[in-house]
């Protein structure tokens, strides 16, 4: 296992009594992510919330956060994300939120301190682009979007 990194985070004055991100187990690769809505967040089947969290972070340079949904609450009740994952950029100081989509048939209420998303740390590779004229040619070619069957 690689050496952890330190993710510096600072509550939001009015969330001290909302969970901070965590592992829940040993050997999770994401932190659950609490909610820290004022009151209750209702999501109708078709709707799109942004909830926030309650904390501020610094993420290294070199390094990303990646939200991503919790998979009880995108199978039991096809709470998602629909930006997934969702991004937190080294440089972004604002307070983390994460979106939530209702792709399930019933309502569904996002209550204060509800763990509601996993965060995942992950490494950034940074790329150069380099336009050219032609591009190296290779047996899939232009295929794509189903080509190779359902």
């Amino acid at each position: 296992m690689a050496s952890p990194i330190t993710i510096r985070i600072r509550r939001k004055a009015e969330s001290a009594d909302v969970e901070p991100p965590r592992y829940m187990s040993e050997h999770a690769s994401g932190m659950d992510v609490c909610a820290a809505c004022e009151g209750d967040v209702t999501i109708a089947p078709g709707d799109v919330k942004l909830v926030p969290c309650g904390f501020y972070m610094a993420v290294p340079v070199g390094y990303e956060a990646q939200m991503r949904p919790r998979s009880g609450l995108a199978l039991k009740h096809g709470i998602v994300l629909p930006n997934s994952p969702g991004t937190i950029d080294a440089d972004y100081r604002g307070e983390v939120c994460v979106i939530l989509a209702n792709v399930g048939g019933e309502a569904f209420t996002v209550r204060r301190g509800m763990r509601i998303a996993q965060m995942v740390i992950a490494p950034v590779t940074r790329a150069q682009t380099e336009f050219v004229e032609e591009l190296d040619d290779t047996v899939r070619g232009e295929g794509g979007f189903g080509h190779t069957g359902v």
